[in-house]
């Protein structure tokens, strides 16, 4: 078996050996570049957000179909990850990734020179199916190296920089728009995905040795995710993940035109907004990383998270309807959503990954997968019919905490599993 390798910042890989995946963490260089990996998910859909009714008007369209560019956007996320995912357990990491990163870069460009809505959305699409191979190979690095709670340790510190994703870019978007258009904001993310595009090709080593690659093609491919799917527990994870995300993914999809139009804040004020909210994230996803999933059962605590996130959508409704509070009672339930993900989505996507040592690359696409197919198709739902409404985005966050909910209880079957 062949010893660690070490990367460029003097940190050891311990690809080799699963198991054996809680040795020394990799160094700064190659956490920040992963974390900037799976952080370009985030930024690709959020940086733009404060620009959806500036956009809607220059391209002559709808709220709905402004909507779509994120749904595209989403989508490609969500299928790009089952191209990407396999192809790293195939190949190795490094190669799909840069491949992937140069088409995004790309794709980023043909997104900002885009005339029409049907070809910006087109172009969203493109551009998400290429940035899924920086997140769903990161994930799959940080499986090569890690297990169990080391796992989720590191998705933490991965968390801590790709949570600052979200709180920065609506304020860097909004800021963008006191010079430049939406096309700007584009011209940003193109800017950046050169940027790791370079900086990926520099600093990452592979990480899957060639003895653990699969090697047999698309038999192969197709036989891991066959056992992954047919495995109940697995698959629960991957849809209670799927589900909390949907939940969150209503708020990033409709916040923005919500708050805007129902509560006529300006840009820059949803820009504060969602950047207050976002910081529940990254701080809750380190207080799990470093101190509850020391002290707690996995279980107890994905149980605490689909309450409390369940909690934020039936809050956000009482207080459109029975309490109409305005912005002083949906802004608090939404930052009790987003305190919600910190827990969920690090415990689930750890569960998941953890259950497939030998083939990280495909766990991480079908749980990647699943959460931006979700995601995808709840973004639009609080403007259907044209009218943008905050009870709306609520019911569609309670329902996905209540799916999530059901999909762990009956398909996790928690209180079967002992405590870690």
């Amino acid at each position: 078996m062949p010893g660690p390798t070490a990367d460029p910042d003097g940190a050891q890989s311990t690809a080799a050996d699963p198991s054996a995946a809680t040795l020394a963490p990799p160094g700064p260089a190659t956490t920040v570049v992963l974390g900037g990996l799976v952080a370009l998910g985030p930024l690709t859909i959020d940086l733009y957000l404060p620009a959806l009714p500036g956009l809607t008007g220059d391209l002559h369209s709808t709220a709905p179909a402004a909507q779509l560019t994120l749904t595209g956007s989403l989508l490609g996320l969500a299928l790009g990850q089952l191209l990407f995912g396999p192809l790293s357990d195939r190949l190795g990491r490094r190669r799909p990734l840069l491949v992937g990163m140069v088409v995004y870069t790309l794709a980023t460009v043909v997104c900002a020179l885009a005339d029409s809505m049907p070809l910006l959305i087109a172009g969203r699409v493109l551009q998400g199916s290429a940035g899924a191979a920086g997140l769903v190979i990161a994930r799959a690095i940080a499986r090569d190296r890690y297990a169990g709670v080391a796992l989720i340790r590191f998705l933490a510190s991965l968390g801590v920089i790709s949570g600052l994703a979200p709180i920065l870019a609506p304020v860097l978007g909004a800021q963008l728009l006191r010079y430049t258009d939406w096309r700007g904001t584009f011209v940003a993310l193109a800017s950046l995905g050169a940027l790791l595009t370079v900086s990926a090709a520099v600093v990452l080593r592979e990480s899957l040795p060639p003895e653990r690659r699969h090697r047999d093609g698309l038999a192969s491919t197709a036989r891991a995710i066959g056992s992954l799917l047919r495995d109940s527990r697995f698959l629960g994870y991957v849809l209670t993940s799927s589900f909390a995300f949907g939940a969150l993914f209503a708020y990033v999809g409709g916040s923005s035109v919500v708050l805007q139009t129902v509560y006529a804040i300006s840009p820059q004020s949803f820009s504060l907004v969602f950047a207050v909210n976002s910081v529940a994230v990254v701080v809750f996803t380190q207080i799990n990383g470093r101190v509850l999933v020391q002290r707690l059962p996995g279980r107890t605590l994905m149980t605490v998270g689909l309450l409390t996130a369940a909690t934020a959508g039936a809050l956000v409704i009482v207080f459109t309807t029975v309490w109409d509070l305005g912005l002083a009672g949906v802004w608090p339930a939404l930052f009790l959503l987003m305190a919600s993900m910190g827990i969920l989505l690090p415990n689930s996507s750890a569960e998941a990954l953890t259950m497939a040592p030998h083939a990280a690359g495909s766990a991480s696409a079908l749980l990647g997968t699943g959460t931006f197919l979700c995601g995808s198709v709840v973004a639009p739902l609080s403007s259907l019919g044209g009218h943008p409404s905050a009870t709306a985005l609520g019911a569609v966050v309670l329902s996905c905490a209540l799916l999530a909910s059901a999909a762990f209880t009956l398909l996790c079957r928690p209180w079967t599993t002992k405590p870690a």
